[in-house]
This record gives C-alpha cells, structure tokens and sequence, in this order.
C-alpha cells in the first residue's frame, strides 16, 4: 500500500556491493544510488587494470573472477596481493588522483564494478549522507591497513 511495505530485493549485483565493507552500511535505496553511479568493466587474463605509476582515479570492486596486485622492484616482480570476489582495491584514489604505487592485473576475466573519484565528488555534494558513509567506512579502511602495516603484518600498500 503505498509503497511503505515495499519490498527492496537486493539484485546478485547490489547483494556483492553490500557484501563490501565499503557499501555495507548504506540501505538498499542507497546501494541502488551508488549502484547507478558505478561502471561496469570486463577484462580477459592478464589483462592490465592500471599500471604502476598512473594517475589514480577510481575504485575497483570485483564482481567476479581474481586479479593481481604486483609492483616493480630492482630484483623482479613481487606479488602483493591476490583480491578476490566481494574485496576492492584502488581505494585512495576516491581521496586523491596521486600515482597508483602498483600494477593491477586480471588473474582470470573478470568484472569489475568501478567507482570514479568525480562520481563519488558528486556524490559528497548531492547527497551527503551516503558521501558520509562511504568516507567513514574508507576512513576505517584505510585505518586498520595502516594499524597492520604499523604491527609488521603483512598487507598490501595502497593503490
């Protein structure tokens, strides 16, 4: 009646944004706001996300498939970090555009779910709310990577 008692079924898509600790605070009408604001992309194995080096400007959210974190060094290639489905990476890039400190590269093909720094810009200034809430779970993010790295755990560095 109305809509009050409307039912809001999460989608397979929207059920993997709200697995992530980034969107998991955020309702379903939020999600489905964010949802309208997110990119979809595919890539094939061993396909190239973004280089080491280039200009961060978004998140990456699997849907599917695994990729690769690596960086350069003087010795060879060191493997960072294997994401998996439900995980992100690219997460400071929606702070600042600085240079990614590592190469991202599909395992497998894969789909992603991208979030761009000016779509979440916008976002922080339409609706504070869900800006708010995305920052602060980013923030705690950012906060227990930080807490890891100062413990001597292994972690990946950011991207």
């Amino acid at each position: 009646m109305f809509g009050l008692f409307k039912s809001h079924k999460l989608s397979p898509r929207l059920h993997r944004l709200k697995e992530s600790t980034l969107f998991a605070s955020l309702t379903p009408v939020e999600l489905n706001i964010v949802d309208d604001l997110m990119h979809e992309r595919r890539y094939v194995a061993d396909e190239i996300i973004f280089d080491e080096g280039e200009e961060g400007q978004a998140l990456y959210l699997v849907m599917s498939g695994r990729v690769i974190i690596s960086r350069a060094h003087s010795d060879g290639v060191e493997i960072v970090a294997e994401i998996a489905p439900g995980s992100f990476f690219g997460d400071l890039a929606l702070l600042d555009n600085g240079p990614r400190n590592a190469q991202a590269r599909a395992l497998d093909h894969c789909e992603l779910a991208v979030f761009f720094r000016a779509d979440f810009m916008g976002l922080m200034e339409t609706d504070a709310k869900i800006g708010y809430k995305i920052a602060l779970a980013l923030a705690r993010h950012i906060g227990h990577r930080l807490r890891e790295w100062m413990a001597g755990k292994p972690q990946f560095e950011a991207l």
